[in-house]
């Protein structure tokens, strides 16, 4: 029996490796060039100076979306969020000081070279030509690699639910965009403290607001680079930097392509785990097949 397990891990070890080095040795899991920006992408620039925290983009995209409520039964609040979860996929936040206040707006990124995207095995998150990351209910298989894979941490998972979802922002791809020609939560918010449109237009927008303004802006705009850049753009007031609105450092190279040539080279299809199955179900047939005789 012992010098059977042992065959029996051999087979594991040879089915694996043999299926995973294949694709290495020729060469076709070596990280692939960044995507780029490109002039057909859509986005939103978020500014912080003009948000009045009313959160009428957080009703609007839990309308627009069907949405349920997160009430605060603490609080007596009908629905108070407090932060992306599998009902919320936009939210305005406060961060206050002795001195300062300033909002932010969190939801999906829509990188342009998405992380979430490189991480799925089953290409269930895809990038659209117009640069939105959308989610395929049909092609998920539930492994929440984009929620690990996500430097944001924006993707979340229904986990009360048999069969979750992964609920993330999508622009209103489905809903508000083809009615109205923009998301639900840059209609509906009162002072355009974020706006819609093609992404390299709001970044010229946004640095133009910095030139004509420098003593109100952090001299930055957030997304530009961050990550390999980014489809949402942040715009904050000169005190309050973007690090203190829980957005993180990030280089200015997405990881995604590295990521994407390995996970999609080993799982492509799940033909590395069919691969590796089938190979352990004939080492065990085998070894059945040697105790009959026996």
């Amino acid at each position: 029996m012992d010098i059977k397990r042992r065959s029996f891990l051999k087979g594991i070890a040879g089915a694996g490796a043999g299926v995973a080095a294949t694709p290495l040795i020729s060469g076709t899991a070596l990280a692939r060039e960044s995507y780029k920006l490109q002039d057909e992408h859509v986005g939103m620039l978020y500014d912080n100076t003009r948000c009045v925290g009313c959160k009428s983009c957080e009703v609007a995209c839990k309308r627009a979306n069907n949405l349920p409520v997160e009430p605060d039964e603490a609080l007596g609040i009908y629905d108070a969020p407090r932060d992306l979860s599998e009902k919320t996929m936009n939210i305005i936040k406060m961060y206050k000081d002795e001195d300062e206040t300033a909002y932010i707006k969190r939801q999906c990124m829509h990188c342009v070279d998405p992380s979430c995207v490189s991480g799925c095995p089953v290409s269930a998150l895809n990038k659209q030509p117009n640069g939105i990351v959308t989610w395929d209910a049909d092609a998920c298989c539930g492994c929440r690699y984009c929620e690990m894979n996500c430097p944001f941490n924006i993707p979340k998972y229904e986990y009360n639910e048999f069969y979750g979802k992964i609920v993330k922002c999508e622009m209103c791809i489905n809903t508000n965009l083809p009615k109205h020609g923009q998301p639900a939560c840059t209609e509906a918010c009162p002072n355009e403290a974020v706006i819609f449109g093609k992404t390299k237009a709001l970044l010229a927008e946004a640095k133009r607001r910095i030139k004509e303004s420098p003593h109100l802006y952090v001299n930055q705009v957030y997304g530009e680079k961050e990550g390999g850049g980014t489809s949402v753009l942040y715009l904050t007031k000169a005190a309050v930097p973007f690090s203190k609105l829980g957005l993180p450092s990030l280089p200015d190279y997405s990881q995604a392509s590295a990521s994407e040539s390995i996970q999609h080279t080993l799982y492509q299809g799940l033909i590395a785990p069919i691969v590796i199955y089938a190979g352990l179900a004939a080492i065990a047939f085998k070894n059945r097949s040697g105790d009959k005789e026996e």
